[in-house]
């Protein structure tokens, strides 16, 4: 076994680099300032009780002027000052909101809400109630993404699997999934108009204790809205010039909500400023023997083929190189298939990688785990990657429990193993709900999850939204 370490990649930002996303933030800019079609205005809606509505006014407010970090911090690096959302500040545009953009739902009607004994009728009247504001601002006012704020007494009755007293539901309805945040974003996907979901008492400075530091909280929160406000790139990853131009795709699979063996495809691209695409496949049926979903030949080719059009409608031109993801081995039909894709785009150069959890685990002198970086080439196509660990920036290891590392399985590649860690450990920090920068998958297949939880309530005859700002 050989061990190697992997740098922490780099992003950039619109007037400078750094391996940290709040940092490059609040010193150099989102990377999209550097853009003259961007907005500098962010108008967002607001849909909750009327506390919840006036609890995110001045949790707005708040966040419009910065957030000191924490004063008994010891990792001044991992606790970052917030620096505001504003034209003037890192964001580099304002964000507004005010009563007009709001709708209150009446605390009547939540109580009405809540009183229901049938868990799945419960949660179908919160969605309704939701939907029914949503869709008024989405049509009504000049909104590009809509806050749905959570009453905690709401909140308990609709998050748990089943409540004392809940009616007991019988036949095919018992064992389909209903999960509100899922169904909801879901419902309101075709208006066009991302949703951002928050508890009210992450809102609350008095009943937050013990929670996510507010300058955190305001960090995650306002990049999501960032994004989620329209095409934005609040950052990009370093690349070489001398690269040649690649996308990656990230193929998954998702089970249906009455979780039967049949699962869909869905792929994941990301071109070369990181914009994510979201494509859905076809049923896929499950040998009962294996349990593992495949992609048929020409199955693979037909998603494949779809990603790389997208991939040329948005740059106007092929990728010169394809890297293909995947969490289960590759078969002899899916190589096929892609490849065939790839052949009549015109790319010669096709990677495929499997990337899955591995029971594999290093251990390291002292009382911290190895790393995040850490290589381990097991073989020369099977490598262990500590893409969570501790990080040398941070001075820590920010997790709660003994990370796991990823298992990278190349099938086929054109590049060296160093090269495809390198590009993996950079994917890990392309998800921009989340402004800590050691996440543990690839974005090509650490965000399929979500996608796929939302995508299953949607039926074969709704179009899906491609952008990811609509299923984080």
């Amino acid at each position: 076994m050989k061990l190697e370490f992997v740098k922490e990649p780099r992003l950039i930002f619109a007037k400078g680099e750094h391996i940290c996303p709040r940092r490059g933030i609040a010193a150099y800019g989102v990377f999209d300032q550097t853009q003259e079609t961007r907005r500098s205005e962010i108008y967002v809606g607001g849909v909750g009780s009327s506390e919840c509505v006036e609890l995110l006014q001045a949790w707005i407010e708040r966040c419009k002027t910065g957030i000191n970090a924490p004063e008994d911090a010891n990792q001044e690096n991992l606790f970052r000052p917030f620096c505001g959302f504003n034209k003037n500040e890192g964001f580099g545009a304002d964000v507004r909101f005010s009563e007009d953009l709001s709708r209150p739902i009446k605390n009547s009607e939540i109580d009405k809400i809540v009183s229901i004994k049938s868990r799945n009728d419960r949660i179908n009247a919160a969605i309704d109630a939701y939907y029914e504001n949503i869709k008024f601002l989405a049509q009504n006012r000049h909104v590009d993404v809509i806050v749905c704020v959570m009453p905690e007494k709401l909140f308990k009755v609709i998050s748990s699997d089943k409540l004392p007293g809940d009616e007991v539901l019988e036949g095919s309805e018992a064992n389909e999934e209903l999960n509100f945040r899922r169904a909801l974003k879901a419902r309101a996907m075709p208006l066009g108009k991302p949703l951002q979901l928050i508890r009210q008492v992450n809102l609350d400075q008095s009943k937050s204790a013990g929670r996510q530091d507010d300058a955190t909280k305001a960090w995650n929160f306002c990049t999501a809205l960032y994004y989620k406000s329209g095409p934005t790139i609040p950052w990009k990853l370093e690349q070489k010039n001398t690269n040649a131009t690649s996308c990656a795709v990230g193929i998954a699979f998702y089970r249906s909500r009455d979780r039967q063996s049949l699962c869909t495809s869905l792929a994941q691209i990301f071109d070369e400023l990181g914009n994510g695409l979201i494509l859905r496949g076809t049923p896929v049926s499950i040998d009962k023997n294996d349990r593992v979903p495949k992609l048929s030949a020409e199955q693979a080719y037909d998603l494949v083929a779809a990603a790389l059009n997208e991939y040329r409608v948005a740059l106007r031109t092929f990728p010169a190189r394809l890297v293909i993801h995947k969490s289960s081995n590759f078969t002899a039909d899916e190589i096929s298939g892609i490849e065939g894709a790839a052949n009549d785009a015109r790319i010669d150069s096709v990677d495929f990688v499997t990337v899955m959890d591995s029971k594999l685990r290093l251990f390291r002198d002292g009382n911290y785990p190895p790393l995040r970086g850490t290589l381990a080439r097991v073989t020369d196509d099977r490598l262990l990657l500590y893409s969570r660990g501790s990080v040398w920036y941070y001075q820590t290891y920010p997790g709660l429990y003994v990370p796991q590392p990823i298992e990278l399985r190349i099938k086929k590649s054109e590049e060296s193993p160093m090269t495809i860690a390198k590009e993996i450990l950079g994917l890990t920090k392309m998800n921009w709900n989340n402004t800590q920068f050691d996440g543990k998958y690839p974005v090509t297949l650490g965000c399929a999850r979500k996608v796929g939880e939302i995508m299953k309530y949607l039926t074969e005859a709704d179009t899906p939204q491609i952008r990811y700002g609509f299923y984080m």
